[in-house]
């Protein structure tokens, strides 16, 4: 599992999955279980749905 995720993009998905577990506990949705997506791809910095897209940002 090589990195598919750049620096820019790490950071995006970082920030905005904080925002929507943030929203979630705020708003007391469980809908805000969706911000564990975007975070935990930033954070391993492997995305599964670039994989069929053949898509990388990555330098």
């Amino acid at each position: 599992m090589t990195t598919n995720i750049g620096n820019l993009d790490r950071i995006i998905r970082i920030v905005l999955g904080i925002l929507i577990l943030g929203w979630g506990l705020y708003a007391q949705n469980w809908l805000g279980v969706i911000g564990v997506v975007p975070l935990a791809t930033g954070l391993i910095r492997w995305c599964p749905l670039y994989v069929p897209l053949k898509l990388n940002t990555n330098k």
